[in-house]
């Protein structure tokens, strides 16, 4: 959850060579809307494109170069101006997803509250309204409805475009935002035709819930010589600077299921608060409100230090069993191998992790357990900060004593 200032800084400054005095640079990210010749963009195409003078205008979320970022501020260092449709609507934030070495699917964050700022009824209407009509105009078809419906786990509402050659697209709000009940996020998605992945599945999911079943998780796992049993195929986030670690978490372990909900429509739904802090019942608060809206089960296998067993009734929390290492590492590997990733509440910077963990980084955080070796007697989790924290080790002993919650978000679809 806590990312040292000075190591963000680097890394602007090595993207970016500027005054921060200075106007703030623009980027239209157009050459990833315009369908369908956009879905021939590979990656070094997309590299090409958002540099200048050997600069990026991104960052890669990725070691392997399949997830990519372009946001206005990164850790509100360096000034961009993201732009859409001709400089007609401003842009928050991109993630741009490739498969197979070519553009997949992108992602934009054309409002959200935390990030944003209010936004006028006005403002947030002109908005909406603007990216309708371009992307009914890039799809050359009539955009169909998309209505809310929170019993069946459809939570967002606007309209979509389908067109075979062209792909899909999704113009999404929370619902009430247009008329202006509590205005939290606008977002556009659009996919090439017979996109691949989770996300991409959520897309074209008709109901509610998980696109991917319970029952086929177990093929995600893989075992590897070296004693590693580890999830595969999780996406990567970057939470930025916020106090975002629960629903950054959560983004990735949904999207992993297929459910297409970001951290910031995530956020709107628990309430969570980017400046407060984040202690175990806070996050626990936090997942209870989420879990049965998106049509998953929240498992709490144990809180508080010394873990300990407890049973959530109506909003209150009822103390059981304590929680001993040896459940604790049965409790990982079972839900492991079942291509489940765990959702890990700790302390940071009390026991040594590899690679190790910036000296600033200190304080309650979550992430997410995706692994085991008891070869090496570790246990593999990832952090929701973007590339190199795909997958970091921690003796398992030290784990479990840092340990302040332990969760399970799992698909009601099996």
């Amino acid at each position: 959850m806590l990312n040292s200032l000075f190591p963000s800084l680097l890394v602007i400054l090595l993207f970016f060579r500027v005054d921060l005095q200075a106007k703030p640079i623009h980027c239209a990210i157009d050459p990833l809307l315009k369908t369908p010749e956009n879905w021939q963009m590979t990656v070094d195409d997309f590299e090409k494109t958002f540099s200048t003078d050997g600069n990026k205008q991104f960052v890669w979320l990725t070691k392997d170069r399949t997830r990519a970022k372009l946001s206005r501020n990164f850790h509100r260092v360096a000034a961009f101006e993201l732009t859409a449709f001709e400089k007609k609507v401003p842009v928050q934030e991109v993630i741009v997803d490739f498969m197979d070495g070519k553009l997949n699917l992108v992602s934009i964050s054309l409002y959200n509250r935390a990030d944003s700022g209010p936004i006028t009824k006005e403002n947030f209407a002109e908005r909406f309204k603007t990216t309708g009509k371009m992307m009914g105009e890039a799809f050359a078809s009539k955009a169909m409805e998309r209505k809310a419906d929170a019993k069946n786990g459809l939570l967002t509402e606007g309209y979509s475009w389908y067109v075979r050659e062209t792909g899909v697209a999704f113009l999404e709000h929370n619902e009430g935002a247009m008329k202006a009940e509590k205005i939290e996020f606008l977002r556009l998605r659009i996919a090439r035709p017979n996109a691949k992945g989770s996300l991409a599945a959520s897309m074209i999911h008709t109901r509610g819930g998980a696109a991917a079943k319970l029952g086929d998780l177990p093929k995600n796992v893989k075992k590897e010589p070296n004693g590693n049993v580890l999830i595969a195929n999780l996406p990567m986030v970057d939470q930025g600077d916020k106090g975002y670690c629960v629903v950054a978490t959560v983004q990735r372990v949904f999207e992993y299921y297929g459910i297409g909900a970001d951290m910031h429509q995530i956020a709107q739904i628990s309430e969570a608060n980017p400046e407060l802090g984040t202690s175990t019942l806070t996050m626990a608060k936090e997942l209870d409100k989420i879990d049965y809206r998106f049509k998953t089960r929240l498992e709490i296998i144990g809180m508080g230090q010394p873990l300990t067993e407890v049973k959530e009734e109506k909003g209150e929390y009822y103390i059981g069993k304590a929680v001993d290492e040896r459940k604790f590492l049965k409790e990982i590997s079972s839900y492991v191998n079942k291509g489940l990733p765990l959702l890990w509440s700790l302390q940071l910077g009390i026991f040594p992790e590899i690679p190790k963990i910036s000296q600033q980084a200190s304080g309650g955080h979550m992430r997410m357990i995706i692994g085991y070796n008891d070869q090496t007697k570790e246990i593999l989790f990832s952090d929701s900060w973007g590339a190199g924290h795909e997958v970091k080790r921690m003796n398992m002993s030290d784990a479990y004593k840092a340990s302040h919650g332990l969760f399970v978000l799992s698909p009601t679809v099996r």
